[in-house]
């Protein structure tokens, strides 16, 4: 069944929009922004041009399609997800997968929004699937400045783990629930294959690019004062800070084999991603 891609010019929607395409999909996508995506995938895909906070804007992209991939974020996410799937429920989709997260496990203040969004596609009566990665190595961006400008990396994890995960595999996963009826009314946990320290990641960039990096515990207060100079909201510097005192307590640990079983293949590695990716931190 024909399906539909949200946030397909995001990290995530465009790996499946793209995923699909290589498959032989014609894909219908949905963005903000119709010439941002027009310069992505020219003529491979269908554009239906909206915002998802106004639900009503999605269902003239609805008309005919089956499956729909949901991608949301920030703490708009429970009005949106339950605007979606009222919408999706009218429209008469098959299946709507959203992209959740694996902090809803913690009940942490980023899962919180995706647990409510989860809750509302649930009583929509929309056959579901929620996908819940772990972090996404692609956040590991977000140090290219420090390591550039003066060879650090901080973070208040202090030396808890996290399975970061490839976008990759994410999207795989994605692409595979999508296009199966295998999955549905499951939450599926993914991870990465190893669970790393946010000093084991540092000395692994430095190998990575060839020069000595140094990673440096801060507090919880120095680490939400940084992450508001980014422009974030104080409930997003909060709930940041509830995730990385989580990860630091040793909460966010745990490995799942939910990729391989789906894939049927390990998920890609840390230094498979920081192969791609040197280029950024040089």
């Amino acid at each position: 069944m024909e399906a539909l891609i949200t946030g397909a010019t995001g990290d995530i929607g465009a790996r499946v929009a793209n995923m699909l395409i290589e498959a032989g999909e014609h894909p219908r996508i949905f963005v903000r922004d119709a010439a941002k995506a027009r310069n992505m995938f020219g003529a491979r895909v269908d554009i239906f041009a909206g915002n998802l906070a106004n639900p009503e804007s999605l269902r003239p992209a609805l008309v005919g399609v089956g499956a729909l991939f949901l991608v949301t974020t920030g703490p708009g996410i429970p009005q949106r997800d339950a605007g979606v799937a009222e919408v999706a429920r009218q429209a008469g989709i098959h299946h709507l997968v959203k992209l959740s997260s694996l902090d809803v496990e913690q009940g942490l203040a980023i899962g919180a929004w995706h647990e409510q969004g989860e809750a509302a596609i649930r009583t929509s009566g929309v056959p579901f699937t929620f996908l819940r990665p772990s972090g996404f190595l692609s956040n590991l961006l977000n140090w290219a400045h420090s390591v550039q400008s003066e060879g650090v990396i901080r973070s208040s994890t202090g030396y808890g783990r996290r399975p970061f995960i490839h976008s990759d595999d994410i999207a795989a996963v994605a692409v595979q629930v999508l296009t199966t009826q295998d999955f549905i009314g499951q939450a599926l946990a993914l991870t990465g294959p190893e669970a790393l320290t946010f000093a084991e990641i540092t000395e692994r960039i430095a190998a990575q690019i060839g020069r000595p990096l140094r990673y440096e515990p801060i507090s919880d207060e120095e680490a939400g004062r940084r992450f508001r100079m980014t422009g974030a909201s104080e409930a997003e510097v909060q709930a940041h800070i509830a995730l990385w005192r989580a990860i630091r307590e040793g909460r966010l640990a745990d490995i799942t084999d939910t990729v391989e079983c789906i894939l049927g293949r390990s998920p890609l590695p840390l230094d498979h991603w920081l192969s791609e990716n040197a280029a950024a931190f040089r």
